[in-house]
């Protein structure tokens, strides 16, 4: 059987909105028992937040089914130091992780300086960032994503206020997020999964479908948030199916469509070259 990995923003919701056909989706994952998990770049929210919001668009899940990238960097700062200190640019969801992690706040001699992305961020907090990077602590990003969409557009995200710390300290972040083997690949053991089980749905090309590509997921892009089919040209890489929206698919389709294929071996009309002519 396989699982689905599903990105959130641009394939379940935009910004406040429900996609038409995602509650349907997820609602056929959840009486067939099929595995799944979403996965968000975005490290504000705790799980507990996300499942709550999806709950209020109208698809009833638990927390158990998301997995942030605040979650895979707290983990992984964990695995590195346990019980370790960090400063933290961002906001409760990334705080959160920490703590449930072992990790402590503090503003003077972190192990680690932690970036997010968060709408609280001020100047003072980048220059004490910048003042401990040179003094040791090493520079860690939830997510490297230039931008976050919001409801009136778009603002700077993690990945555009972290290379303001990396052009002014010379020191080069670390990201655990998407496309992160280090967070897709937890978040396919959460689920239990092979990788030759496991599928990544998402709309944008440089971390779903990168991160899916590179663990050996099957792939499949949604045209229903950020990426154009016109867009596909440029990589050097693509997904194994390309649909609209997840109206589009149905998962005993697709089971009996990616058993057919085998592995790794997308159809004529979704390979790259088809959706780029």
């Amino acid at each position: 059987m396989l699982g689905y990995l599903l990105d959130m923003d641009g394939v379940i919701y935009r910004g406040s909105k429900l996609i038409p056909g995602a509650a349907q989706f997820v609602s056929t994952l959840t009486q067939r028992r099929i595995p799944f998990m979403f996965l968000t770049n975005n490290s504000q929210r705790t799980r507990h937040d996300v499942a709550i919001k999806l709950k209020r668009l109208g698809i009833d899940v638990t927390q158990e089914h998301v997995f942030t990238c605040a979650m895979a960097t707290a983990r992984y700062l964990a695995g590195q130091k346990p019980n370790g200190t960090a400063f933290v640019i961002g906001e409760g969801g990334l705080l959160n992780a920490l703590h449930l992690n072992g990790y402590a706040i503090v503003d003077k001699d972190p192990d680690f300086v932690v970036v997010g992305e968060g709408r609280s961020l001020n100047f003072e907090q980048v220059e004490q960032a910048l003042t401990m990077i040179k003094a040791g602590a090493k520079l860690v990003a939830t997510n490297l994503d230039p931008n976050c969409p919001t409801a009136a557009g778009m603002r700077p995200g993690c990945g555009a206020i972290v290379a303001m710390l990396e052009s002014a300290s010379g020191v080069k972040a670390f990201s655990p997020g998407k496309p992160s083997p280090i967070m897709m690949r937890a978040a396919r053991k959460e689920l239990g999964l092979t990788a030759d089980q496991t599928v990544m749905i998402g709309d944008t090309m440089e971390t779903d479908i990168l991160g899916g590509v590179q663990m050996g997921y099957k792939t499949i892009l949604v045209l229903s948030g950020g990426t154009k089919r016109e867009d596909l040209g440029r990589y050097a890489y693509g997904p194994d199916k390309i649909v609209g929206s997840l109206a589009d698919l149905d998962p005993d389709a697709l089971e009996a469509e990616f058993a057919k294929r085998g592995p790794g071996a997308p159809t004529p009309e979704d390979s790259l070259l088809g959706a780029a002519a």
